[in-house]
């Protein structure tokens, strides 16, 4: 564990709040990179590399003190859908050392980088459980060896999935966080976008070795009854990066995101609830953590 990853779990342990990116996947599409079949906007890392590493840069600049690498879609089942699979190694390597550049150049040495890990899928039929164990131990592990401060897996859908890469993540012997993306059931129970329990998943993750669970790629508007639910059940620190926006035809829609001055007042309300970490996922970008970053709860970077 590294040292700079520690003195960041110190502070969060002390109740201050940790800034960290907004989204990079639906930057790299606003910013109009083309997108990869069955890849969404992860095909990015290798045809415009100098974009990514610019959105990462200009996190940083904006105040984030953790950047996570374009890889929500580079796990092996989903290049193979965008026929790009024998890549794999690649884009992920490349993804990570682009974040690390980005912290290199700006001399930001206070940044923490993450690798992202997911089991979405865009395309069928999805990956057993073996596999997508297999898969995510190799991803991991080249993140690992790219440089990456700790791995955060990225919106988790469903339980046994989320165990496999859990299981995969932790063997690179990193810091792994989990990010959960939930909805409401026709009952208003908090679910996993998959359909099961929010609180079941939290009770898979019970004794394993996750010291931050983060409720992230979640509509702003219920977060809230995702935190009563982590209030009740999980022990160890939280997070929050929601979303804001829709997609239709597989494009992201920016024209209905959420204000700067909203998404602030939301931030507020999770930071009086005891979350430590905060950021954005799809929709949020570059302007809303600035003007996080400007605002009462969080210190200027070093």
């Amino acid at each position: 564990m590294g040292d700079l990853y520690q003195q960041v779990m110190d502070s969060i342990h002390r109740g201050e709040p940790f800034l960290i990116d907004g989204a990079t996947g639906t930057e790299v599409e606003r910013r109009g990179v083309p997108k990869l079949d069955n890849v969404w906007n992860g095909g990015g890392i290798l045809s415009h590399p100098e974009i990514v590493q610019e959105i990462h840069e200009d996190y940083i600049r904006c105040g984030a003190r953790m950047v996570i690498s374009n890889t929500f879609a580079t796990h092996r089942s989903a290049l193979e859908g965008g026929g790009v699979a024998d890549q794999f190694d690649a884009f992920n390597h490349q993804a990570v050392t682009l974040a690390r550049a980005a912290r290199d150049r700006l001399n930001a040495h206070h940044v923490l980088v993450a690798g992202g890990m997911s089991h979405w899928s865009f395309s069928k039929p999805e990956p057993s459980i073996a596999r997508l164990h297999a898969d995510a131990t190799d991803q991991a592990r080249i993140m690992a060896d790219a440089g990456a401060d700790l791995l955060v897996l990225e919106m988790m859908a469903e339980i046994e999935p989320m165990m496999a890469l859990l299981d995969g993540a932790l063997r690179t012997q990193l810091p792994v966080w989990v990010g959960l993306s939930c909805e409401l059931d026709q009952h208003s129970e908090v679910i996993l976008i998959g359909g099961e329990r929010l609180v079941d998943a939290i009770a898979a993750l019970e004794d394993r070795d996750v010291p931050l669970l983060n409720i992230m790629h979640t509509d702003v508007t219920i977060v809230s009854r995702c935190l009563d639910v982590l209030d009740r059940c999980w022990q160890g620190e939280v997070g929050v990066y929601a979303h804001s926006g829709t997609v239709k035809d597989g494009d992201w829609i920016f024209n209905d995101i959420i204000s700067h001055e909203d998404y602030a007042r939301y931030v507020s309300e999770w930071l009086a609830r005891d979350v430590r970490l905060i950021g954005g996922c799809c929709g949020i970008g570059p302007d809303h953590i600035t003007h996080l970053a400007c605002g009462e709860h969080f210190n200027p970077s070093p």
